[in-house]
């Protein structure tokens, strides 16, 4: 909170003029749509905060004004506003002021300081001005702030296998293999703290049960509309629990969110992952791993209360919480255990499909029917 500055309002009359505080600044600058200050600084820097505390909030906050603001930045951060202006340009049409860094006096008719929040990567219905804003529209905001980077990207891609792409059309077998294309699972892979010990066993069975797998790494100079293009065109991710699961939020709704637990952190992965998940329409499979398949059980022994009862030892506070569940465990899946987890997966995913394919048959059905009524009434009036 140390990097989190007050703010002083000054205010002006209609009239311009001011009382003694304000009787030394004038307007070099005057505004005629209203501000909306904020900061990024507190736990900017991890995705979960940068999305939780700032960009949903931001969301709420200026939904009302319809991009017709002007966003004023506390512990302004060039690389945050190089890693999010996509998503800043669909909130506002004018570019953002750094507080610090801009010496000029500014006036705005209207300020609001600080940003609403409603719940853990939420948005409430109720509260949201216009009315029954959602995480959904939210997420189709997201849509529209990286589709145009994520269509450069595929020209790109194009351009550069169209020789490829050519001799793959002229095969028909390849039209059909792409009709018919394996469900994506992508596994959010983790170094050091919580990450996956068997991650490479992991990989092989889910390719076994019939997935194509991709592993990503995310890092903070990954460029997230590569990040927001993989995840929204994936049907599965696989994930230990930790701020990069904050990625579900790239997930088509519908797509499978499976999360693994590890030990002293059952309440934190629901609440802010879980149940996030769930109001995005997502089917969410969480896996809480049993003490076997945590490092801890090579430091502990088996009746320790480290692993005999995590939510007694978590209950001592975060400090402790930190040091021993996130920053003190790896987790090795029992893949026997988990194939269960990705058989669910795999069979909601595939019954989708399903359901998808005969909605779109019942269309084509009912617009067979309709073309067929209209050439009996053209014949009939004929």
């Amino acid at each position: 909170m140390s990097t989190i500055h007050e703010l002083d309002l000054v205010v002006l009359n209609s009239s311009g003029g001011a009382g003694a505080a304000a009787a030394a600044h004038r307007c070099d600058v005057v505004h005629g749509v209203p501000a909306v200050v904020f900061s990024t600084g507190g736990y900017t820097g991890n995705l979960y905060h940068e999305f939780n505390d700032g960009l949903i909030p931001l969301f709420i906050t200026s939904l009302r004004y319809n991009r017709r603001v002007v966003f004023v930045i506390l512990e302004y951060h060039s690389w945050w506003l190089t890693k999010y202006g996509d998503v800043l340009s669909q909130l506002s049409a004018f570019p953002p002021i750094d507080f610090s860094g801009d010496h000029r006096t500014h006036c705005f008719p209207e300020v609001t300081v600080g940003l609403r929040i409603h719940d853990e990567l939420a948005v409430d219905p109720s509260l949201t001005y216009p009315a029954n804003q959602t995480i959904l529209d939210f997420r189709r905001l997201l849509d529209a702030a990286y589709l145009p980077r994520i269509q450069a990207l595929q020209r790109a891609e194009e351009k550069k296998k169209a020789a490829a792409a050519a001799a793959a059309a002229a095969a028909p077998a390849a039209v059909a293999d792409e009709e018919k294309s394996p469900p994506k699972l992508l596994i959010i892979s983790r170094n050091g703290s919580r990450g996956l010990e068997n991650e490479k066993e992991l990989k092989e069975l889910c390719e076994e049960m019939g997935f194509k797998v991709a592993v990503l790494l995310p890092k903070r100079t990954t460029e997230l509309a590569k990040i927001y293009r993989k995840l929204n065109s994936s049907d599965a991710m696989v994930g230990v629990h930790g701020a990069a699961m904050t990625h579900l939020l790239f997930m088509r709704p519908g797509a499978v969110f499976i999360q693994v637990v590890p030990l002293g952190t059952a309440w934190a992965a629901e609440a802010y992952y879980g149940d996030p998940a769930k109001k995005m329409g997502l089917k969410y499979i969480p896996y809480r791993i049993k003490p076997s398949e945590s490092s801890l059980s090579r430091v502990y022994e088996k009746d320790d209360p480290v692993l005999r009862d995590p939510t007694a030892v978590a209950g001592k506070g975060w400090e402790v919480t930190k040091r021993v569940y996130l920053d003190g465990q790896t987790v090795r899946l029992d893949l026997n255990r988990f194939l269960k987890r990705l058989t669910r997966a795999y069979r909601h995913i595939m019954a989708r499909r399903m359901a998808e394919d005969h909605s779109s048959l019942s269309w084509n059905e009912n617009w067979l029917t309709r073309q067929q009524r209209e050439q009996r009434r053209r014949r009939s009036a004929i």
